[in-house]
């Protein structure tokens, strides 16, 4: 193995250019003594998991703003939650962002745990996010590993075995670099270089604090870097989403079941997903089908979704979900998926 890249290197360009982002404390302002919210570094970290920074900020602004701690949080209605989550996606984190935020609130009076044993016994928080809080809230010299580390790391040592099987491999070579100083620093640093340096794409090697260090770099390597195993076909699912809206405005919406996709979250009443959806009609009425589909992409397969809209009477009662009156209705407050069957029927 080559000899350990310089961290002095990498903090010094952290110094000059961190990012700036809502949750985070300037290197700056943290040698002044200020020190991160650990509530605000869980949120962040929680909604950055399969998200990208862009898309988290306003959702982070939105929750900070509404529920400015942990407390307010943990008192906050699991619909309300739920609805400031929707278009986020992968709605357990929402699930269990109210399960954390009550823990820490009934159990620890309102103070988060400060090691990572402590917050690896908090519901909902695993490995990555109880490292990460340990890091950049405590400054504790936990090792942080996410697609940008994994990356750095893979071309920092030339290391050409494919994701996901190196991820032990890369794991272990960061926290070879972990430092005892500033592992806060270091840690937001090393995500800040795969983010805007050493990107998937064109690395811009030629201003990289750690170049000459770069065994990737020096065998001319670094853009075929990380290898990775082909990717699995994800498979198409079919369902139909029902549209009934009230002579008087008001739609027809169930929640979903806690468990399984879309858990806890509003949206239209519909058939199983699958290869042969039975048709399932919440309510009595004609139905219409929409000329178009509703199409969105999950984790691990591709959904068409068949919208079929129908208007009824003040008096016929629904076999499943309830009328939502048209003030107390808001599109935002849906999954993206049921977004697109609502966007495709009103335009109907």
């Amino acid at each position: 193995m080559r000899d350990p890249a310089p961290v002095h290197d990498l903090l010094d360009w952290y110094d000059r250019n961190a990012r700036r982002m809502p949750w985070r404390i300037s290197p700056s302002d943290r040698r002044a003594g200020v020190r991160p919210d650990p509530y605000r570094i869980w949120l962040s970290e929680v909604m950055l998991q399969q998200t990208t920074v862009a898309a988290v900020k306003s959702y982070y602004e939105v929750f900070t703003s509404r529920w400015p701690t942990v407390i307010d949080l943990a008192a906050a209605e699991d619909a309300d939650v739920m609805a400031a989550w929707a278009g986020l996606g992968y709605y357990a984190r929402a699930r269990n962002l109210l399960k954390c935020a009550r823990a820490v609130a009934e159990d620890h009076a309102g103070v988060f745990p400060d090691t990572r044993e402590g917050l690896l016994s908090l519901p909902g928080i695993g490995p990555y996010t109880a490292a990460a809080v340990s890091a950049i809230a405590f400054d504790l010299p936990e090792t942080v590993v996410d697609g940008n580390v994994e990356r750095v790391m893979a071309r920092l040592h030339d290391e050409h075995t494919p994701l996901p099987t190196a991820k032990p491999i890369l794991t272990q070579m960061a926290t070879a670099l972990t430092p005892q100083d500033r592992p806060g620093d270091y840690a937001q640093a090393v995500m800040d270089l795969g983010a805007t340096i050493c990107t998937p794409r064109k690395p811009a090697c030629g201003i990289c604090p750690w170049r000459t260090a770069c065994a990737a770099w020096e065998a001319g390597t670094a853009a075929d870097l990380p290898k990775k195993l082909p990717k699995k076909r994800k498979p198409t699912r079919l369902g139909i989403a029902y549209l009934a809206r009230r002579v008087d405005g008001a739609w027809l919406l169930e929640r979903r079941p806690d468990k399984g996709l879309l858990g806890g979250m509003l949206g239209w009443p519909g058939s199983d997903w699958g290869e042969a959806p039975q048709e399932d009609p919440p309510i009595r009425a004609e139905w219409r089908e929409v000329p178009a589909e509703a199409r969105h992409t999950f984790t691990h397969f591709h959904l068409r979704l068949t919208v079929k809209t129908a208007l009824v009477p003040m008096d016929r009662a629904p076999l499943r979900g309830d009328f939502v009156e048209l003030p107390d209705f808001s599109p935002t407050d849906l999954p993206t998926v049921m977004r697109k069957a609502f966007d495709l029927a009103k335009d109907a």
